[in-house]
């Protein structure tokens, strides 16, 4: 016996699965193999942002939504999302950015990030 398809089914975006501790502890050490103190392990980090996570992307802070535009590492070693809501931007920790569902491609990175900024 055959289900019948809904109409549009087909187009859905499968959602990604979440990552095992494994798989994300092999993506910490990844992002931090060649970083000899916290603040090279941060930079670390930021590199795999740029190299992975697709920008920009929305999201919603506190009810409003954002355009997550981009990355930066601020002066103690803390790597914030630059979010813009017409002309007013604001800078929020990415250990404190909501996600959206779906996630942005890449989005396992700011979990590896979230990961090891816990065990620290």
């Amino acid at each position: 016996m055959t289900r019948p398809i809904r109409p549009g089914a087909t187009s859905r975006k499968p959602r990604r699965k979440e990552l095992s501790e494994a798989e994300l502890d092999k993506l910490v050490e990844q992002a931090t193999v060649d970083a000899y103190d916290e603040s090279e392990q941060t930079t670390g980090f930021y590199t795999m942002f740029e190299d992975h996570l697709a920008m920009p992307f929305g999201t919603e802070v506190l009810g409003v939504k954002v355009s997550v535009e981009q990355l930066e590492i601020t002066d103690d070693d803390r790597i914030v999302a630059v979010c813009r809501r017409n002309n007013s931007r604001q800078r929020i920790p990415i250990l404190d950015l909501p996600l959206p569902d779906p996630r942005p491609e890449g989005a396992e990175w700011i979990d590896a990030y979230r990961r090891w900024a816990r065990s620290r």
